[in-house]
């Protein structure tokens, strides 16, 4: 479930979780998306060029062979196609199903793509919203998607509708410790410091017939927390990981070790568990 609420400066927006927690995020406007797509821009057209400046190069260099010119040409045209399509779609899939939501344009301009839900977009979304691109194009200068998105509340376009997504400014009220672009999610992005619980291995804290007693859905609840850590507040962030980490001993039957953090402690869960399937 989520609201839509106007301001004087953004369009802000609250998601309801599952878990019971608003997240509150202010939705991108025409101006910044803009921007950030004149800069992924520049870096597609860079592209572009470099393949015009190898094709070129490989010509010049296949004209010696005249011979052989004929049957390489169409596999050599269709390496051409499948580059630029790579290039204009897959360049915007890609770094936004694994660069959390971002391309290096809408990294500088500090926007994100996510997901209705709230939850980070998969390859699914990224796709479905960039395969719909060619469409908010036209005719020309993104006519179409800028006129969508001012014609509803959340400023989507074509493709965000298809993929279900939103793009939003990114929340810069914490520094996120853990991020979830791949199944290896345990992975930290923060520099160390003493006050910082991750720098460790990740430490076996549960006996294994204990975490055994927690089922698939119980790690997917833990991912889920994890991937959602940069959009929560501290003191919130703070509150689910005790509440989870209570229910989770509570099943496994076995007490959280006095003066651990919880969050350390669904970590470690969710790694015994990981390392007990393979």
């Amino acid at each position: 479930m989520s609201t839509f609420e106007r301001t004087s400066y953004h369009d802000q927006l609250s998601i309801d979780t599952p878990e019971q927690v608003e997240l509150s995020y202010s939705l991108a406007g025409i101006g910044s998306r803009f921007v950030a797509l004149l800069v992924d821009k520049l870096i597609t057209y860079a592209s572009y060029f470099l393949l015009i400046l190898i094709v070129v190069l490989a010509f010049s260099a296949a004209s010696r062979f005249q011979d052989q010119m004929d049957k390489l040409s169409l596999w050599f045209l269709a390496g051409l196609v499948l580059v630029y399509f790579l290039i204009n779609w897959g360049y915007f899939a890609l770094f936004e199903a694994y660069w959390q939501g971002q391309t290096p344009g809408k990294r500088v301009m500090k926007l994100r793509v996510i997901k209705d839900s709230g939850r980070q977009i998969t390859l699914f979304e990224a796709l479905a919203r960039n395969l719909l691109r060619f469409v908010d194009e036209l005719p020309g200068f993104y006519l179409i998607g800028v006129i969508t998105m001012l014609c509803n509340k959340r400023s989507k376009r074509l493709g965000d509708f298809v993929g279900g997504t939103l793009v939003v400014h990114e929340r810069t009220d914490e520094q996120p410790l853990l991020f979830q672009s791949s199944p290896s999610f345990l992975q930290s992005v923060a520099a160390p410091s003493e006050a910082e619980p991750w720098r460790d291995a990740v430490p076996a804290m549960f006996p294994a017939d204990a975490v055994a007693r927690l089922n698939p859905q119980d790690l997917v609840v833990i991912e889920a927390f994890f991937g959602r850590m940069l959009d929560l507040p501290l003191e919130t962030r703070s509150a689910v990981a005790h509440r989870m980490a209570g229910q989770m001993a509570a099943k496994m039957g076995v007490p959280i070790p006095e003066g651990t953090n919880p969050e350390r402690a669904l970590e470690s869960m969710a790694y015994q568990m990981r390392s007990g399937r393979r």
